[in-house]
């Protein structure tokens, strides 16, 4: 006799509590294998497919594509043969938060809240009741109550929002199984509405229309900016210095060192290194504050965040270990990485630990900003577009390549005259980038 197993969904890690649904890979009736991804959801940084620990047939979906799920919420069941079923059913691989092996009591709790109210009240919904020890493990058969074969609580609570007796419906499911379809049918052959309660998510537009204007959720990629950036500004002290710098030479070196063969190297990578040389120099900005121990904690390493601007919206890839990389192996981790942000397929560890932020808005054609601090981080370096200005070279005036740099700082770690130093010393190897030499 099949057993049926339910999948929920994992702890992806960097401390993620939800993901949206995008594409389900697999539909009620498919058969699975144990590993096989099953659905690619987008967490808050990053797209991530999601394998099942268990092989078999799919027999219910929760969730339609948009639906944002917690971690622990219900994502398909599976109905496992007798082959298969109980202990040997699950692949014995344990994901990050949720091992098919791993005690119920280690599992992590989550509970979801957000600005996005009606998917949690989706995701919410009252479970089935459970034995006293509480739910069932992910790992083990899921508990059918009485002679009623329902396993999903979002299922139940649909019927009993429809005024339903489920003892009364034949379910269309392996062993007689009540499915959500199922239930949707007898409200209609009863000529009753599905209750909105039952998964609002899926029926209802990401940006739907409000009698005061346009409403569009903070979830996802945009939440978490939203939430980081606020939290940035609530606790961090931060100021801002910039200065003009003449860009010249140090254009003109790159354009010397790509025509010399080889790898190109990126205006981005030779700002990366020189800022790696500036912390050497000012390690105070390599830093962050430990707020309950009063203490600021200087960083050995240097992990270089820069901000990239997807379609997903602000992301902020890290390049590990920027102080040991040269101009070529930074450009060639800027590019992979920023490649990778294009397409959504930046790791959750490719966007978290970084020290110090790199942000090049003179992308965008501006001149200057006053960034934002990338919590919990010190210190961000913006640099905004170089142009050509009207400036003063050798006591004439001339038109140079003029780029304007600013850097926020975190005043509790440092005081002005130590961002001052930071950021002449960068611009001077900006302007001369011979002066690099020296720290090499």
């Amino acid at each position: 006799m099949a057993q049926v197993l339910e999948f929920k969904l994992p702890d992806l890690g960097e401390g993620l509590t939800e993901a949206e649904i995008v594409r389900w890979l697999v539909r009620v009736g498919d058969v699975v294998a144990i590993d096989q991804p099953v659905v690619e959801v987008e967490t808050a940084k990053a797209m991530v497919e999601v394998p099942c620990p268990y092989g078999g047939v799919v027999t219910a979906r929760f969730g339609e594509e948009g639906t944002e799920l917690p971690v622990g919420a219900p994502l398909l069941t599976v109905a496992v043969g007798p082959a298969t079923a109980g202990e040997d059913a699950g692949s014995g691989n344990v994901l990050v938060g949720y091992g098919t092996s791993e005690a119920p009591a280690r599992r992590r709790r989550v509970r979801a809240t957000g600005a996005n109210g009606h998917v949690k009240q989706a995701v919410q919904a009252p479970p089935a009741p459970a034995p006293a020890s509480g739910m069932a493990p992910a790992s083990g058969p899921v508990p059918v109550e009485g002679p009623v074969p329902v396993i999903s609580p979002l299922v139940r609570r649909l019927a009993r929002d429809g005024g339903l007796d489920l003892r009364q419906l034949s379910g269309s499911g392996p062993e007689g199984l009540i499915l959500r379809a199922d239930v949707e049918n007898a409200l209609r052959a009863k000529g009753a509405p599905a209750p909105v309660t039952a998964e609002p998510a899926a029926r209802v537009s990401p940006a739907a229309p409000a009698r005061d204007g346009l409403r569009i959720p903070l979830k996802g990629v945009r939440g978490a900016v939203a939430d980081k950036l606020s939290r940035s500004r609530r606790e961090i002290p931060d100021a801002t210095c910039w200065v003009d710098a003449d860009a010249t030479e140090l254009m003109r070196a790159r354009a010397a060192m790509n025509a010399a063969g080889g790898p190109k190297i990126s205006l981005l990578a030779l700002l990366a290194r020189i800022c790696t040389a500036a912390l050497a120099r000012h390690p105070e900005l390599n830093s962050y504050v430990d707020t309950e121990a009063r203490e600021v904690v200087q960083l050995e390493q240097v992990h270089v965040g820069f901000a990239a601007q997807t379609e997903r919206g602000l992301v902020v890839p890290v390049v590990r270990d920027a102080h040991t990389r040269d101009a070529e192996s930074l450009t060639a981790e800027f590019a992979r990485l920023t490649e990778a942000a294009r397409t959504g397929t930046l790791t959750p560890g490719e966007l978290t630990g970084g020290t110090f932020t790199l942000n090049n808005y003179g992308v965008f054609g501006v001149d200057g900003s006053t960034p934002i601090i990338n919590h919990p981080e010190a210190a961000m370096l913006g640099v905004g577009r170089i142009v050509p200005k009207p400036w003063v070279h050798e006591g004439e005036l001339a038109v140079r390549q003029v780029v304007q740099l600013s850097l926020t700082f975190d005043h509790r770690v440092c005081d002005g005259g130590t961002a001052g130093g930071f950021l002449r010393y960068v611009a001077d190897c900006v302007e001369q980038p011979a002066v690099l030499l020296r720290t090499l």
